[in-house]
Order: C-alpha cells, then sequence, then structure tokens
C-alpha cells in the first residue's frame, strides 16, 4: 500500500525541525501501519502532531545538551496481564505514538490498560563513540522497567519526575533495541494520581499511563552534569548554584545575558558557589527576565541553562502580612490549571500547544498560575518563567476518600521529595502545595516541615482549602491559610502574624458549549450555570469585582479561580476543552483583572464608592483618617463606635476635581466637603483650589497599601503626624509609614439616610411603571399598581418600618408592618418576606445599605445588598430580585437597571 500523501509530509516537516537544530540527530523511525485515532474533541493542534518525531524540542531547557537524539514516534505495542515477561524477542502486536498516554487519541491506542509493553530499535551515532549514552524519559506513569539490547538497565516508580539510565554497557554496533514496561494501577492503589481515576466522573478524570512525556539519548562524558540548582540570593547580590553530578569534579559557571559573559564562578559539584551578579536585573512578573547559564566541570561535560534573580518571602506591609517578591507585595491572581487535553490527555499535542494556555492566561490579566495536582514537563516550566507567571506548585495526590497505608505514605513523600528536587531551579515556582482539600491527607504539620525544610526559598502552603471537604484540622503551620469557596469569592478567616491568607479555589461558573463537549449527553459538573456568552461574562466581571474588597478588608494576598478551560465533565473553563472557543469576553475579563491588581497594588480606588483610610503603622492600624471641627486627624474608631465618628471617617472617592485620572474623597456626612490640604495642613472643607483636594494614588511607600500624592505639590503625600493630618514631603521608613494608608470598606455604609424606626412605602422609578409598589405577596417581594383607593391589605403589605440593619448597624433592615417579625431578605437571589430565624445568614440576607438612587433624583434610594458585592434590590417582570448590572441572570439585565434598582422613598401607604 501506497504512502499517505499527508504522512509523507508530516515526515518531510519533522526531518526539516530536526536537522534546523545543532546537534539534533534524526531518527528513523520503524516501518509502520500506525494511523492515528480521531479526537473525540480536536484541538486546533490535533492535526499538527508530527507522525515521526512528536514534540520535536528539546526537552529539557534547564538543563540543555548541544546533542541528543529525540526517540519520541512510532514504538511497537502491547497490553499484558503483568510485567513478568519482557517482549524481548517477540514482536507487540500494536503501534503507538510515543509520548502520548495509552489512553489517548493522539497515542493511536485511546483504552486504559493497567500494564504495557513499548519496544523500539535505535542507532547510536558515530560521533557520540567513546562517551557515555544516557536513556532519559521526562516522565512514565507509574512505574516503568527498562531494558536495553535484553539487559535490565534500571527501574522506576513515580509518575512525574524525570529519570534516567546509563545504557552504555548494554549497548552494541548498528541497531539496539529498547523495551519498556509500564504498570499503572491509578487509584486501586495508594500512589500519587492526582485527578486520575479508573472511572472517571464529576470532577475526576480519565488515567493517563504509560510514557507521557519526551524520551530521547544523548551523550556525555564519563563525569557529568546532572542537574543545576539555582537559587537567586538576593541579598548577597549573586547567584548561589549547585552544579549536581559526578562528585569531585571542578566546577566552572558563566552567566550570560545577550551572549556576554556578565559573571564567572568556579568551586565543586555538590557544594554551593556563590556567583556575584552585578546590578543584577530582577525577575517579576512584569519584567520575566531571565540570565543564561553555561558550566562546564573540568571533566569536559558542559550544559546550558537559566535563572531568574528575584526573591520569594513574607512581610507585614500596610499592617497586614503579605507575600512578597523581591520585597514587594504582589498579589498573586491567578487560575487552577489542570493540564488536561482532549487528544493528547496528560501531554499537551505540541509545545505551541503547550504555550499557548498559559499564554492565553498572562493576556488575561492573570501574573499566577496553580499547577493543580499534577507536574507539567520541563518546558511548561520555561514558559512560565519566560512569560512571568508565578507558579503554585501542588504535589499530586493520593487517592481521596480513604487513609493511605503506610506503604502509601512512603511513596508519597518520596515522590514529594524528588518533585521538590526537580522543581528547586525553577524561577517563576513560588508556593509548594502538598495536600489540597485533604484528600490523601496525613500529618500535614510534620509534611508542610518537611517540604519548608527541603526548600525554605519558597512559601509552604499545608493543604489548599483546608477549610474544605475531606481536610483535617488546622496544624497551625506553613506559611498560609488557604481556603476554598464556591461560587464565591469569601474569606472566612484572616491572615495571621506567621501566615498569610488566601483563596485557593472560587469560582468554577460553567456554561454549556453545545458541538464542544467532552460528554455532550453529560452528566456535566459547574457549581454554577449560565445560559450564554454574556451572562457567563457579567457573572466572572462581577465575581472578580468582589476580590478587591476581600483584599483591602480581610487582607486576602492571593485567589485562584477555577479555570481556564474545561476538563472533560467539567464545564466551567475560559475556553471550551477544545480551545476551539471563547466562552467569556476577554476584554472585560482583563479589565476587572487588572482592575483587582490596580488595587492591591495600591494604584487603583473604587470610584463611586464609600472607603475608608485606615493607618498601616505597627500598632496603630486601629486608627482611621476623620475630620472634626473642619480639620483631618486620625482616631482610634471601630465598628463599634458611635455614628458621628464612623461617618466622620468615611468617604465618598470621586475622579479627581483637577485630574479625572486621580482621585478626591467627599464627606459623607458634609455632602460638597472634601478631603483638601490648605498651608500643608489637611482639612474638610469646600475647596476654592480644585488641586488642593486631589491626590494621585501611588503604590504605598512602606511596600503595602496605597500612598496618596498631591497633584500640585509633587512628592508631597497624605500623612499622618502626632494624630494630625498633613501633606509633607519626606524620606525613611518612618515617614514611609506614616503615608501610607488602607483603603478599607467603609466604616459606614449606607451613604444615604433612611429614618430607623419609622415606617415608609417604596415606589417604583421606571418611567412607565412609577405607580407600583414594592409590597409582599404570598410570602415573596414583587411590584403592583397601588393607590389610595387600594384595599387595606395591599396598602399595608407596601408599607415597610424601617430598622438599624441586623447584619450591619450602617445599613437597614425592612420589617413587615402587617407582619411583625417578618422582613425582606434575599433567599437564591429572590427576595421575601421571611420570618427572622436569628441566624446570622438571616441577618445578612435581610441588611440593605441605602445608597443614593442610582438614578438619581430628590428622595430615591438604591438599596444595596450587604453580603452581594454590587447587589440592588431591584424588580424585574414584577417581582423583586437582589440583581447585579450585568450578572449572568435574567434579572441582572443591564436595561434599564439604574431606574429598576432605584426607589422612591416615600411616605408610608398605612
Amino acid at each position: 500500500m501506497s504512502e499517505h500523501p499527508l504522512r509523507r509530509r508530516l515526515l518531510a516537516a519533522a526531518a526539516a525541525t530536526l536537522t534546523a537544530v545543532t546537534g539534533l540527530v534524526a531518527v528513523a523511525e520503524p516501518a509502520s501501519a500506525w494511523v492515528p485515532k480521531t479526537p473525540r474533541l480536536s484541538t486546533p493542534w490535533s492535526g499538527q502532531v508530527p507522525v515521526a518525531n512528536p514534540l520535536p524540542e528539546y526537552p529539557r531547557p534547564q538543563l540543555v545538551r548541544s546533542e541528543w537524539q529525540n526517540l519520541n514516534g512510532i514504538w511497537q505495542f502491547g497490553s499484558a496481564p503483568n510485567l513478568n515477561n519482557p517482549p524481548l524477542t517477540t514482536t507487540p502486536a500494536e503501534e503507538i505514538r510515543v509520548p502520548y498516554p495509552i489512553e489517548s487519541a493522539l497515542s493511536g491506542i485511546e483504552r486504559h490498560h493497567q500494564y504495557a509493553w513499548y519496544k523500539r530499535t535505535f542507532t547510536v551515532p558515530t560521533a557520540w563513540t567513546g562517551r557515555r549514552v544516557q536513556l532519559n524519559f521526562g516522565a512514565v506513569m507509574w512505574e516503568s522497567r527498562v531494558w536495553v539490547n535484553g539487559t535490565q538497565v534500571g527501574t522506576h516508580t513515580g509518575g512525574y519526575d524525570p529519570f534516567s539510565f546509563d545504557i552504555t554497557a548494554a549497548l552494541r554496533s548498528g541497531q539496539n533495541t529498547i523495551v519498556v514496561g509500564v504498570n499503572n494501577p491509578v487509584d486501586s492503589q495508594d500512589i500519587p494520581i492526582g485527578k486520575q481515576r479508573l472511572n472517571p466522573n464529576g470532577i475526576w478524570y480519565t488515567p493517563y499511563t504509560g510514557i507521557w512525556q519526551t524520551v530521547w539519548l544523548e551523550p556525555t562524558q564519563a563525569a557529568r552534569i546532572t542537574r543545576l540548582d539555582t537559587t537567586p540570593n538576593l541579598a548577597a547580590g549573586a547567584l548561589d548554584l549547585t552544579v549536581q553530578g559526578t562528585a569531585g569534579q571542578q566546577v566552572t559557571a558563566q552567566v550570560l545575558t545577550g551572549g556576554q559573559v556578565v559573571a564567572t564562578g568556579t568551586g565543586t559539584t555538590g557544594a554551593n558557589i556563590r556567583i556575584p551578579i552585578p546590578n543584577a536585573r530582577l525577575w517579576s512578573p512584569d519584567d520575566p527576565f531571565l540570565y543564561d547559564l553555561r558550566v562546564t566541570l573540568n571533566g569536559g561535560d558542559t550544559a546550558t541553562g537559566y535563572f531568574g534573580m528575584r526573591s520569594v518571602g513574607k512581610a507585614m506591609l500596610g499592617g497586614v502580612l503579605r507575600p512578597t517578591i523581591n520585597g514587594k507585595f504582589v498579589y498573586q491572581l491567578g487560575t487552577l490549571d489542570q493540564g488536561y487535553w482532549p487528544d493528547g490527555i496528560s501531554t499537551a499535542p505540541t509545545d505551541e500547544a503547550l504555550r499557548f494556555d498559559l499564554e492565553q492566561q498572562k493576556a488575561l490579566g492573570f501574573n499566577m498560575v496553580r499547577k493543580h495536582i499534577k507536574v507539567e514537563p520541563a518546558r511548561w516550566f520555561y514558559h512560565a518563567d519566560r512569560l512571568g507567571l508565578l507558579v503554585w506548585q501542588d504535589m499530586p495526590s493520593l487517592p481521596n476518600g480513604r487513609d493511605a497505608n503506610a506503604s502509601g505514605r512512603a511513596i508519597f513523600e518520596s515522590e514529594l521529595r524528588r518533585m521538590i528536587a526537580h522543581l528547586k531551579g525553577i524561577t517563576s515556582v513560588v508556593h509548594w502545595v502538598p495536600f489540597n482539600e485533604g484528600w490523601g491527607e496525613y500529618d500535614a504539620g510534620r509534611i508542610a516541615d518537611l517540604v519548608k525544610s527541603l526548600d525554605p526559598t519558597r512559601l509552604v502552603n499545608h493543604n489548599s482549602g483546608s477549610n474544605c471537604c475531606e481536610s483535617d484540622p488546622d496544624p497551625g503551620n506553613g506559611d498560609v491559610i488557604d481556603d476554598h469557596h464556591y461560587v464565591g469569592p469569601a474569606m472566612t478567616r484572616l491572615p495571621s502574624d506567621t501566615r498569610i491568607a488566601v483563596l485557593g479555589e472560587y469560582g468554577g461558573l460553567g456554561m454549556r458549549a453545545p458541538g464542544h463537549e467532552w460528554n455532550p449527553a453529560g452528566p456535566h459538573y459547574s457549581p454554577e450555570w449560565l445560559p450564554d456568552f454574556n451572562a457567563l461574562t457579567g457573572r466572572y466581571v462581577q465575581t472578580a469585582a468582589q476580590l478587591i474588597d476581600l483584599i483591602t478588608t480581610r487582607g486576602m494576598s492571593a485567589s485562584v479561580y477555577t479555570e481556564p478551560t474545561d476538563v472533560e465533565n467539567e464545564l466551567n473553563g475560559f475556553f471550551t476543552y477544545d480551545r476551539q472557543v471563547r466562552k467569556m469576553d476577554f476584554a472585560r475579563v482583563r479589565e476587572v483583572n487588572l482592575r483587582v491588581l490596580g488595587a492591591a497594588r495600591g494604584t487603583t480606588l473604587p470610584v463611586g464608592q464609600l472607603a475608608s483610610l485606615r493607618v498601616t503603622n505597627a500598632g496603630l492600624t486601629g486608627r482611621y483618617l476623620r475630620h472634626r471641627d473642619g480639620a483631618a486627624r486620625t482616631d482610634v474608631i471601630t465598628t463599634a463606635g458611635s455614628t458621628t465618628d464612623r461617618q466622620d471617617a468615611t468617604f465618598h472617592v470621586r475622579p479627581g476635581l483637577s485630574n479625572a485620572a486621580c482621585y478626591s474623597f467627599e464627606s459623607r456626612n458634609f455632602p460638597g466637603r472634601y478631603l483638601r490640604h490648605r498651608g500643608y495642613r489637611v482639612y474638610n472643607e469646600v475647596p476654592d483650589i480644585p488641586a488642593d483636594a486631589t491626590f494621585c494614588a501611588r503604590e504605598g511607600l512602606s511596600g503595602g497599601g496605597t500612598s496618596l500624592e498631591s497633584a500640585n505639590l509633587p512628592g508631597h503625600f497624605l500623612r499622618h503626624r502626632n494624630d494630625e493630618v498633613w501633606v509633607e514631603a519626606g524620606s525613611g521608613a518612618g515617614f514611609a509609614a506614616d503615608a501610607t494608608w488602607n483603603v478599607t470598606a467603609p466604616l459606614w455604609r449606607s451613604g444615604a439616610d433612611l429614618p430607623v424606626g419609622q415606617a415608609r412605602s417604596f415606589r417604583v422609578v421606571t418611567p412607565g411603571f412609577d405607580n407600583r409598589w414594592l409590597r409582599h405577596r404570598d410570602g415573596a417581594a414583587r411590584t403592583d399598581v397601588i393607590t389610595a383607593a387600594s384595599p387595606a391589605l395591599d396598602r399595608e403589605d407596601a408599607t415597610f418600618v424601617v430598622r438599624t440593619g441586623l447584619g450591619d448597624n450602617s445599613c437597614y433592615s425592612f420589617e413587615s408592618r402587617n407582619f411583625p417579625g417578618r422582613f425582606l431578605r434575599h433567599r437564591g437571589h429572590r427576595v421575601y418576606n421571611d420570618q427572622n430565624d436569628a441566624t446570622p445568614l438571616f441577618a445578612q440576607d435581610a441588611t440593605f445599605c441605602a445608597q443614593p438612587g442610582r438614578l438619581g433624583g430628590a428622595g430615591n434610594v438604591s438599596l444595596a445588598a450587604v453580603n452581594v458585592a454590587g447587589g440592588f434590590i431591584r424588580h424585574y417582570n414584577e417581582e423583586v430580585w437582589v440583581a447585579t448590572q450585568g450578572a449572568g441572570h435574567a434579572w441582572d439585565n443591564p436595561s434599564s437597571f439604574d431606574a429598576d434598582a432605584t426607589w422612591n422613598n416615600a411616605a408610608p401607604w398605612s
């Protein structure tokens, strides 16, 4: 049978790629009748995978050799009942494309086998004569046994770490044969498997068995380099390098940029070599600069790599413990990246595809990726390093729902140690996560301490989602308090003096995309479903915007949204599983993400909202900026303080009076008066010079929070001094702290006043419907036409007594006039007239903060739900809902939203 033209073109393209790489040796694959399987869903790259040489790129950018031979391609394949009888002299019946796992369509097998055999031949280039030959595996799931020319050269267990065998002694001239046996028991045994399940469903996915990362050969000297452990040491202005390899070798290391050597160090293998880096350019998400590294042993072995200069830590900044990159608070806005593909399962079809997912997340405004209970190939980390994406690295979990036995725990800790050793030199990795939601969790405190001992340079999160699911009690150690909330966002725990607080998972907003689903007939999974593109986008924008309040009021330092793409039955991605369809408006997603990052940096403030300015100096964080007797000062104020004190310390954030790119702060209780400087002192006055009342938000001078620079006195900042507030220039740590503020949720949350203890009625103001009134009927809130001639019952149903807010005394609750003890409350977004059950949830659901009417107008108010950010009482088709403009439900429709969410505060009907 003649060769298919497409196959011929693919072979030619692969050969061209091979010869373009210095030192790469093209490999002739076995004669093959192999044909690909059609994936259940095809990605844009499914048809671009070469048959002869898939994934032709050098697989290990952190330790590169100029000569190598790629063994990816077509191998012989056969399933087996066990690994007792390797096919050393027989030919397996099928063929498989390596390195795609057995269960994938790209492998050509597309079914699960616990045990299987791989076999192929290769020829060692004559140019390698006299050197050692290493056989390298990026990763094999889970157990592997390897023979070369009938000699067993090694075994390995662990599905996520690379391994190598020196096969020199087993080689012969001419053709050589490799046999690899694999065993993947998945969740039938206590081993680290992450999301793999023999019976995938819901949040559990298809297994990936066998060779799932690149296999290659390379020649080395007898004394060789095996790993480059790079640790940037900013305090010393140097790189700390440990060259792992043959003991006792002399090492010469050169640091380069743009091909020019900028630093050199010498030492011995296994020992720290400190290499000063003059005027080091630091790596960060905003500037992911990488240095090149060239290392040579006196035995002749040479390898190249790279590294970034950056530090990872935590510090008390702005009165809150925050994670730091290079000493500065960087809010870590991330996604839950699970690394699954419909065509390759665990293995991206091409390097372009592997890079694509990361590029898209960066383009959406994210600066972090949580790699969720999977370890990716080395090139994935290389792309993260180059793009400037921080990485939280999970340890692949043991099976959930049971306690691992002693053997399983020993395996887990062995693989955990190897994962950390493997990734210690990755610049982008800033955070280790040994457990997730308690799946397979044991001895969490000891494990956190173990991880910290293995790598003290990064933060350790003992169990992401330790408030959830199967988690053991929090041992209290490590660097991180991590909660999960779906849909959220929410934070139940605050940072401590030793642990930052993060939202390790939230979101999961789902939308179906027919034609792009793994199982069209279902069942499908998402915590919340939205009907279409616009609804999903609006709901994402709503939830992401809520992060800002959590950053400023709850000390939250990071958040992880679920997730970048749909995964099998989970349909909650920005992309469909096949990466063919964008499920949201990416421009709107990016805008809100950048707004969150700006708020965390202190450079973006909540225009149009109320806020308070809290002192950040250690020991003084209970003090707030407030006006008193016309002047600005700071006082200790709490939520239990007087109404006057709390309102004096609350301001409307307005666009800057002299520069709309900056900000002005209007008094909550004296409209028209603003914070302004006069003779350098700050007052609460009607400003005669708009620039005197305009301040530009800068990153906090003390490293966290916000500093407010005068618009017309450059270099002068709003600062507190001896209880007074001034606009001054200065320097030093003391001034920086005095001039740094936390812009927090307002001490008084209502921007409009209602008469507590009095009965009121609320009239619709939407044109054409302004004869309708808010009322309850049959237990639910709705609107009806009510007049003086209406029945007494209707008029009583439309009358409510204004009470101090059950959940916040700076807001209001509305008690039924004719059913005492019943209050307006939202439940599942709908508003009802329910009996107060005295629970904290009811108190929150029945509390609304009065704001000036969104539509404007004298006597008009809008009623904001205290526990739904951006949510207002809104009438929609006669019903009454808590709605968020532009979010995902029908009642969130932006059309006439401002009018529908504005009510005339009128005299009572009854």
